[in-house]
């Protein structure tokens, strides 16, 4: 009896085993399961987030560098406008009546391949070179050029380049009559400063023959500038396009 009746407690025991074993194995394998694919999802969510992170870092480094080419375009494309402005002081063709001179040209030609920003700062570092003592103006340089009847014609160009890119707006692509319409709010501002200023000069100065002057000094060269500035828009609105697309390349 008692030999029997632990056989029967044995037996009840491994199926009891057997049954505790059948009931866990499947368990533990689903467990297992879930376990591998949370392991495998934060992989791959790691995977992306390190993808992610490269790419933001190749984008900054991507814009850091077309900024740095863009700033490089836009310092040797004032510097030489500015150079421009100096020849322009000193070239003089002899014409019949009014000799030929560019400055006035050159400044509108700034605002209108430059736009008004550039433009207007390549005028501004002109004229500080100038006022410091660098001698680029027509008779040198020197903060005595401040009294001299043809220095608000030198201010002038500043108004002048903005005036022209300001016209012809923020597009390269603007139409002809926006390149024309700039070439002669260039001029209109140029002149109208240059005018004023040198009449306050004449007369504080206690000169003679004020009209004259203005006539001599002032009016005679219109004509001339007004051509000039009209050939700028022109050459601008075909140039100024292929300019853009080659500095857009340059960015690339």
């Amino acid at each position: 009896m008692e030999i029997g009746n632990e056989e029967r407690a044995f037996g009840s025991a491994e199926r009891t085993d057997e049954t505790a074993d059948g009931a866990q194995t499947p368990f533990g394998e689903k467990e297992e399961a879930r376990g591998e694919e949370s392991g495998g999802a934060r992989a791959e969510e790691t995977n992306r987030g390190a993808e992610t992170a490269r790419g933001r870092e190749e984008t900054a480094r991507s814009g850091r560098r077309e900024g740095r080419i863009m700033r490089a375009v836009d310092i040797a494309e004032t510097a030489l406008f500015a150079a421009l402005m100096v020849a322009g002081a000193f070239i003089t063709i002899p014409f019949p009546l009014v000799p030929l001179t560019f400055q006035t040209v050159v400044c509108a030609a700034a605002g209108l391949f430059l736009g008004w920003k550039k433009g207007t700062l390549a005028m501004l570092a002109y004229l500080v070179a100038g006022l410091i003592g660098i001698p680029v103006f027509a008779a040198g340089g020197g903060i005595y050029y401040v009294v001299k009847p043809s220095f608000g014609y030198i201010l002038g160009f500043v108004a002048g380049a903005f005036a022209a890119g300001m016209i012809r707006g923020k597009s390269a692509k603007a139409p002809l009559c926006r390149y024309l319409l700039g070439g002669l709010g260039a001029f209109v501002a140029d002149y109208a400063i240059g005018i004023v200023y040198f009449i306050a000069v004449w007369q504080l100065s206690g000169y003679a023959g004020l009209g004259g002057a203005i006539v001599t000094y002032n009016l005679v060269y219109m004509p001339k500038d007004v051509v000039l500035c009209l050939l700028a828009g022109t050459l601008a609105w075909k140039l100024a396009p292929a300019v853009a697309a080659i500095r857009k390349g340059k960015a690339e």
